[in-house]
């Protein structure tokens, strides 16, 4: 092992049955157990057996029937995030716990209390990921005939976490003093309304459960988007994002960490982990292998509609052997603008037709793909991290728990032979496992 400090963060980012269109198909994915909890807590498990920093869960509000044949031939069916992380919580130790909770359709209290029930059961492991939506199905589960533009999305996100931060600071660290002989469960004096009014919240407060023990769950964003980015640079404290080339990569770590300075923030109060997919084999051939197999997998109408609504146009009428046609201009785009313009790019820069494209992202969905042995999955996940593009990497497994448990078993020991992971927990919580500091109480500043 080398004298080298520096180490990667790793999320391990479940989607089950796997991360790939088609995984619920493969033959070694454990589809049938897509809402049975004896999964998730031997995912987790694995996970943290791996000494990941946390385990992730994507979410969304809608059922995507995308050309007709979405409920039939994709996987539409996947328990609330939230809900979930409440029982794993219980069934590991060391791990965090992360899960997605959209701005779009929440509100501040119900999801600042969700993740502070979330600290506490866990012991200070918990973390949100921010998200703004970007699916018009999702809008008309909300009593809403459009989906709101992607602007406004960000500036209600960015108003939606200022008031979770302070209605998980309304209660001071020590307003809880459960002194039975006094009569005093708490100090009112420590216990503060929010009394917030803005363009989108009117919010009294206090929450009704005491400060996180984190102080705040540590907060994802994924936005790539102008707005993403300098919500990023404002509020969190990890970012997911998805990029093919290091180039790109290493342009978008200089720029968001760029932006840091104007709000306060250290570079190291920022931590940015793509996503990778990767296809992982004994030998190359092995790799190549079990790469083609998944492509076999994808019925041509997944594929189209997979990659139609990650640029958000419709490609269902155009020659599925031909290059995309011309598409609308980025600024015409009400979905997520950063996947348009990086899957466009994929498509122009590489000369694929819509079916070599689609077969491209039908796993990544616009983030990187890496195949080969896990000497050369480490290479690759070593480039990056070296080179300014990554402070680490969340994972996406293919097919689960197969994929989850080649990455753990082959390419973890890997990493660690090369000082690049840790081989144990050292801290208790997530802000423990990332490297980042507990945030100081808004009113305790105030009163000083």
């Amino acid at each position: 092992m080398t004298n080298q400090t520096k180490q990667m963060n790793l999320g391990a980012f479940f989607m089950l049955p796997g991360h790939h269109v088609a995984a619920w198909r493969h033959p070694e994915s454990h589809t049938s157990d897509i809402l049975s909890f004896d999964l998730y807590r031997k995912l987790a498990e694995t996970a943290e057996r791996g000494k990941f920093d946390m385990i992730f869960f994507a979410d969304g509000y809608a059922v995507h029937d995308r050309n007709g044949i979405g409920i039939e031939q994709t996987v539409n069916v996947r328990p609330d995030p939230v809900t979930l992380l409440a029982a794993l919580a219980v069934a590991t130790k060391h791990i965090g716990l992360a899960a997605t909770a959209s701005t779009t359709y929440n509100e501040p209290f119900h999801l600042a209390r969700k993740f502070a029930t979330i600290d506490h059961l866990s012991n200070g492991r918990a973390g949100w990921n921010v998200v703004t939506s970007s699916s018009e199905e999702e809008a008309l589960n909300f009593s809403k005939e459009h989906h709101l533009e992607h602007n406004v999305r960000y500036e209600r996100a960015e108003e939606f976490v200022e008031v979770a931060k302070k209605l998980w600071d309304s209660w001071e660290d020590d307003a809880v003093l459960i002194n039975k002989e006094a009569a005093k469960f708490a100090d009112s004096n420590r216990v503060h309304h929010v009394n917030h009014k803005g363009n989108w919240f009117s919010i009294k407060g206090p929450l009704n459960i005491s400060r996180p023990v984190q102080g705040h769950p540590v907060i994802i964003q994924a936005g790539s988007s102008e707005a993403g980015k300098e919500l990023a640079a404002k509020t969190a404290e990890v970012i997911f994002t998805a990029w093919q080339t290091i180039g790109e990569a290493q342009a978008f770590y200089r720029d968001v960490k760029g932006r840091l300075q104007k709000y306060g923030r250290t570079e190291e109060s920022l931590k940015i982990m793509p996503g990778v997919f990767p296809v992982i084999g004994l030998t190359e051939k092995e790799a190549e292998e079990k790469k083609q197999h998944l492509v076999e997998l994808i019925p041509e109408q997944v594929g189209v509609g997979l990659l139609s609504a990650l640029i958000s146009y419709d490609l269902s009428g155009y020659p599925i052997d031909k290059p995309l046609p011309d598409l609308p201009n980025i600024k015409d785009i009400n979905g997520a603008k950063t996947r348009f313009q990086l899957i466009k790019d994929l498509g122009d820069r590489e000369g694929l037709t819509i079916r070599q494209l689609y077969q491209r992202v039908a796993g990544a969905r616009g983030h990187r793909e890496i195949k080969g042995t896990p000497i050369q999955i480490a290479d690759q996940l070593q480039e990056w991290f070296e080179n300014g593009a990554a402070d680490g990497f969340n994972i996406m497994p293919p097919y689960l728990p197969g994929g989850l448990d080649d990455f753990v078993n082959l390419v973890i020991p890997e990493l660690q032979n090369r000082g690049l992971f840790r081989e144990e927990y050292t801290g208790q919580t997530l802000r423990d496992h990332l490297g980042l500091s507990r945030p100081v109480n808004f009113f305790e500043t105030i009163k000083a």
